[in-house]
């Protein structure tokens, strides 16, 4: 992904210029990968994440909501007692390099004003955040500690000295005119583009195939020019931030017209970046935070497979249960016809029409009246394996169903819906509960809020104890409540007795989104009234029964769902 050094320039220009002189009133950090400052600035709070993620290492102002733990790790404890409080007083990186300081004025211990240093670093999974002393010498703390036997180059500890990231001898493309530029160019040896990327500093893969694009593989002199065309817009930031959709998607603040598909401008590089990593890293977020409870429903889910074939199984023999009691009654009716140690005996089929004859196995070691009551014994025990497997295969059917629910309510869960899945398999005997004094007080479930095009408020459960919520509890009688027909999804409630039919589609699709069938076209969803809807006794959270429903086909559609939805500010 192209968050290369002229991106890194963009964003960083922009920073500069909304934070500045501002203040650093609030530090979070929300994982292992990631750190929030509030910064305060002209009467408005900044949100300023950085991340360390492996694949989606980056810095921005970010909308995003975080959900953060109970204790804060130690390397937030050291960054609330350093520079919380404190000023920033400039924003620099270096050259065209992704690796960017704030310059951060504090007070040390004594009260004296001092200058700490906090640096990004963007190198993809090596990527770290650091703080420095004032003599920007030492490490004081990092994000990522890395000892010396997993880097020998460079010790990333508290206390050990600050060591740049090696330096990769490019050319600072803002330095260097066009006749320099195509120097660097070898074009007997073909590849330019890849050329581009290793002679110059900030060029990503992206941006040398635009300058390429831009050069029509010409000669020397479209070369030089497409180089002097994209200098002078980095130069004078005439950046035309985007994302391009086609087979995958880019992002860059430099025109890319070799990109075809549609293309989505934002107003500034930081409004860019937040919206093109924040759903990739809330999803990896809840991925990493709901991995051991998705392991668990899969092995319940499999387990609950296992029991359903051998119910199967089970019924599968029981079909035979008839055949051993005419056995048994044949038998008993032909007793004078058996000597003991006979393997079997040929009796006339009284059930048979046409009075045909039938061959009965005997056991040697039994007498001809045991042999009987086996087949009778063997006949009443499958009869009563018939009931209790018919029984245990519906109640495992049922299981199976709430279990492959749950799982995906795990798939399209928010951070904050995590906790109240766990808390529902807790409820379910699914995990262990936590002793009284360790358990958190519960709280109200928190739907997620909509809104439609005409203002109607729209509800959605995104896992079943908001199901059970949003239907039960938060809906009227007259409300509207929609779901996906005979496929597991999302509870919707419209907060409307009388809906316009617009409405009606939006919350349609909202239920086509957050079900199994998300990725289908022209997905069936029921709506009815909530007074038509109820919960049978002793049913699985989130289950419902419903009539008088009418089917509305809708297609599921992201960008549809991201305009409805409305976010809240932490």
């Amino acid at each position: 992904m192209p968050f290369d050094g002229v991106v890194t320039k963009a964003v960083t220009e922009e920073l500069h210029e909304q934070l500045v002189e501002g203040r650093i009133t609030k530090i979070h950090q929300p994982t292992d990968t990631e750190l929030v400052l509030t910064v305060r600035n002209n009467r408005k709070n900044h949100a300023l994440l950085f991340s360390i993620h492996p694949t989606y290492a980056r810095f921005h102002i970010t909308s995003d909501v975080f959900q953060n733990p109970a204790e804060p790790p130690m390397f937030c404890m050291h960054m609330r007692k350093y520079i919380q409080g404190g000023f920033i007083e400039d924003i620099q990186q270096d050259a065209l390099e992704r690796v960017i300081t704030f310059h951060i004025q504090s007070r040390n211990d004594f009260g004296d004003r001092t200058t700490l240093y906090l640096v990004m670093e963007l190198m993809g999974r090596h990527s770290n955040v650091l703080l420095l002393n004032d003599s920007k010498d030492m490490i004081m703390d990092a994000m990522k500690h890395i000892p010396r036997f997993q880097n020998r180059h460079r010790t990333i500890l508290p206390g050990q000295p600050y060591i740049k990231p090696p330096e990769q001898n490019k050319l600072h493309p803002l330095e260097i005119d066009e006749e320099v530029f195509i120097k660097t160019i070898d074009f007997n040896a073909g590849k330019i583009n890849r050329q581009i990327v290793q002679s110059l500093q900030g060029f990503s893969p992206v941006l040398a195939t635009e300058l390429t694009s831009r050069a029509h593989l010409g000669n020397m002199d479209a070369y030089k020019q497409a180089f002097k065309d994209i200098q002078t817009e980095i130069r004078s930031q005439a950046y035309v931030p985007a994302i391009y959709e086609n087979n995958r998607e880019d992002f860059h603040v430099i025109p890319l017209h070799h990109l075809q598909g549609e293309t989505k401008e934002y107003a500034s590089s930081n409004a860019l970046i937040d919206s093109f990593y924040t759903g990739k890293a809330e999803r990896d977020r809840v991925k990493q935070r709901a991995h051991d409870i998705e392991r668990l429903i899969r092995n319940e889910l499999k387990k609950n497979k296992r029991k359903q074939a051998i119910h199967e199984q089970t019924l599968k023999k029981a079909k035979k249960a008839a055949t051993y009691q005419k056995q048994g009654e044949l038998l008993t009716a032909h007793l004078h016809l058996v000597n003991m140690g006979d393997e079997s005996v040929v009796v006339t089929d009284y059930y048979d029409p046409d009075q045909g004859t039938m061959t009965i196995p005997l056991e040697t070691d039994k007498t001809p009246s045991e042999n009987a009551q086996a087949y009778f014994k063997t006949y009443r025990k499958l009869e009563r394996a018939q009931s209790k497997a018919e029984l245990e295969r519906k109640k495992t059917k049922a299981e199976i169903i709430y279990l492959e629910d749950l799982l995906h309510t795990v798939s399209v869960a928010r951070e904050e819906d995590i906790e109240e899945i766990r808390e529902e398999l807790r409820e379910g005997g699914y995990i262990r509960k936590q002793p009284a004094r360790k358990r958190k007080k519960k709280q109200k479930p928190r739907p997620q809020q909509f809104l439609s095009s005409d203002g109607t408020m729209i509800y959605v459960g995104k896992n079943n104890k908001q199901n059970d919520y949003v239907t039960h509890t938060l809906a009227q009688r007259n409300d509207i409540w929609l779901h996906t027909k005979d496929i597991p999804g999302s509870h919707v409630i419209i907060r409307k007795m009388d809906p316009s039919e617009k409405t009606i589609e939006e919350a349609a699709i909202l239920a086509a989104y957050f079900s199994k069938a998300q990725q289908s076209d022209s997905v069936p969803v029921d709506f009815t009234k909530v007074r038509h809807v109820r919960k049978p006794n002793g049913a699985k959270p989130g289950f419902v029964i419903y009539e008088q429903e009418q089917t509305l086909f809708v297609t599921p559609d992201q960008k549809r769902v991201d305009e409805l939805a409305i976010k809240h500010k932490q």
